[in-house]
């Protein structure tokens, strides 16, 4: 007699067609899709390479190990965290959460007019402390209208500073590397304090020996900045203690290029320059800074 509920209209006695819908995919993994974040870890499944994510260009992804050696690959299959295998696609744009921010923590000022440079003017160094100070400042240096020029060293500074002729309403601010007692650093500050234009000077420093010092190590995936034999150029000692070409100029630009594309902002740096450099900011756009000129 037939079974009235394995007989009723619709039901299929025999089960379901083993063939319908896509029986070739069933029981295969799915390999899931990863955002190529910054500083996400990621393997190369083909050779074991090993890095962080530093930049995602179109379909490109561009990792760093621990060494600093970098390589692009396409994004895509391939790639292995944690030793699972993953397919790497592009960051999703993100919409800005609130007030937007600038690499120095400052909120952002939307659509502010250009501002007409203050004569006040901050001085740093050389070349790379102006590169990184523009980098994390300066955004808020353009809104305030400071400019910030470099000496190409700290001994033309009593001669750069009678050029410039500070007064009232004409500071300068001064940043100075490794200013620590008793050094020549030191010998100079006191002295432009004690000179003709030192109440409209401020000189402030840092410990560190090169402005690269006052980039975190953790950054460049290091525990710590190398110590540098007396009679070694510090510049040359890092790059031969990292691993990197040293031997010409060219090579301690492009070390430079390489620190300073790690830094994002100021979390980046140590705070014994992010106090000093918002000293300088501070002194030199100060109200009694432009009023003499009224």
């Amino acid at each position: 007699m037939p079974n009235a509920t394995h007989d009723s209209p619709g039901h299929d006695r025999y089960g379901a067609d083993v063939l319908a819908g896509d029986w070739r995919a069933r029981g295969r993994r799915t390999i899931p899709e990863v955002e190529a974040a910054r500083d996400l870890v990621v393997e190369l499944a083909a050779d074991g390479f090993c890095g962080a994510v530093v930049a995602v260009d179109k379909r490109i992804v561009t990792l760093e190990d621990r060494m600093g050696a970098r390589r692009m690959f396409a994004l895509g299959h391939g790639f292995l965290i944690d030793g699972e295998a993953v397919r790497l696609v592009p960051p999703a744009p993100k919409a800005p959460a609130g007030r937007l921010r600038t690499a120095s923590g400052s909120f952002a000022v939307e659509h502010a007019p250009a501002r007409v440079a203050l004569p006040s003017r901050i001085f740093v160094e050389g070349r790379h402390d102006a590169e990184l100070v523009e980098k994390v400042w300066g955004a808020d240096l353009r809104v305030e209208g400071v400019v910030v020029e470099y000496l190409e060293g700290v001994d033309v500074l009593a001669a750069q500073l009678d050029d410039f002729r500070p007064g009232p309403g004409r500071r300068a601010g001064i940043l100075v590397d490794h200013l620590v007692p008793g050094s020549k650093e030191q010998r100079i500050a006191d002295s432009v304090a004690r000179g003709p234009h030192g109440p409209h000077v401020l000189v402030v420093g840092h410990p560190f020996i090169d402005i690269w010092q006052a980039v975190k190590p953790a950054r460049l995936g290091r525990d710590a900045w190398p110590v540098i034999p007396r009679g070694t150029e510090w510049k040359h000692g890092v790059c031969a203690a990292f691993g990197w070409p040293h031997g010409e100029q060219a090579d301690i630009a492009r070390a430079w290029q390489r620190i300073l594309g790690m830094v994002r902002g100021y979390g980046d740096l140590e705070p014994a320059l992010l106090g000093r450099v918002e000293e300088l900011i501070d002194f030199v756009t100060a109200p009694a800074a432009t009023t003499a000129a009224n």
